[in-house]
This record gives C-alpha cells, structure tokens and sequence, in this order.
C-alpha cells in the first residue's frame, strides 16, 4: 500500500470528522427525536461509506452519500419544525427529500448536484427562520453553517483556504451539525 499524500489524509480526516460528529449527534439526539437521529446516522454513514475501500466502485459511494444527503438533511428539519408545530413544512421536506432520492436514477449528474445544492439551502433556510423566531442561537448558527457549506459547494474554485473545496465543506457540515444537535438540545430543553 502506497503512503498516502497530505491531501488524501486530509480528505480522510475531514470525512472521519464529519462521521463521528454526525455519530455523536445520532447517539445524543437518538431519545428526544428519533427522525434527526436518523438523519445524522446516514449522514455518519455516507461518511463512512466513503472511507472504507473496496465496498464498491467510487459512483457507488457518491451516489450513496448523495442518498444520504438528500434524506438526511430533510430528517434533520423535520424534527425543528415538527417540535414548533409546523406539521405541513416539517412533511413537505421529507417528502420532497424522498422523492428527490427516488427520482435520482432519473436525474444527470449536473440534475443531481443541482438537487443537493436545492436540499440543503431550502433546509438551511427553513431551520434558520425556525430559530430565529424560537431565539435558538445554535440553531441560527447550525443553519448558517449548513447554507454556507452548500453555497460553497458551488464555488468554482477548486481550493479554499489551501484546501480542496469538498474538505472545507465537510467541515462546515461537520460544524453545523455539531451546532444544529445542541439547537435540538436545547428545543427539547425548552419544551419539557
């Protein structure tokens, strides 16, 4: 086995950061709400899927992290607006985080990217006018970290801060979402 350059282990890095982080947040949220729970598990998941070799071909695995992705983040929603009342949005992302993944046979590649990106600004979005009307500051910070992760995802640029882009958005997704388990921390806090 050939050793691996600095990009590669920092790629594996940011990868292992983001599934244990989304571990931690399944684990931690798993008795309160089981739907973000859920989520974060896939998202743990899709990480590791990526990281371990020979489970499949690499379209395999990003078309898995894509799944993921594209039923995670909905997950992740559906129980900050379902705790607030906000039945119909909190069933109308899912839904469309479903459908989305359904349909993803029948999407190009650039459809597809175009459907992540959509996923995770309209989640990001809706979690944030949640959390500012709630006064949840880490979830206003959870979905600004998420926004900017799928903003920065649509940057040209191949590098970000010396990194590649898809590092950098790891780690912002690893930061929402370590922000956006303690904003559902503290709404179930605030509704016992």
């Amino acid at each position: 086995m050939a050793p691996k350059s600095g990009q590669e282990w920092g790629t594996v890095l940011s990868h292992l950061v983001l599934g244990v982080v989304s571990l931690h947040a399944a684990v931690c949220t798993a008795q309160a709400s089981r739907g973000a729970a859920a989520g974060f598990l896939l998202q743990a998941l899709a990480a590791a899927t990526t990281l371990a070799t020979g489970l499949g071909t690499d379209e395999d695995c990003h078309a898995g992290a894509w799944v993921a992705t594209i039923i995670s983040l909905p997950l992740l929603a559906f129980d900050f607006h379902w705790v607030n009342g906000d039945r119909s949005s909190a069933n109308l992302l899912l839904g469309g985080g479903l459908v989305l993944a359904v349909a993803g046979d029948h999407l190009g590649t650039e459809g597809r990217s175009v459907a992540g990106q959509a996923v995770v600004l309209v989640v990001s979005v809706t979690i944030l006018i949640v959390a500012v009307f709630t006064a949840n500051t880490s979830g206003i910070r959870g979905a600004v970290l998420l926004g900017m992760a799928g903003l920065l995802s649509r940057l040209e640029d191949d590098r970000l801060l010396l990194l590649p882009k898809e590092d950098v958005c790891r780690w912002t997704l690893a930061a929402g979402s370590w922000a956006y388990r303690q904003a559902l921390h503290t709404q179930h806090m605030q509704w016992e």
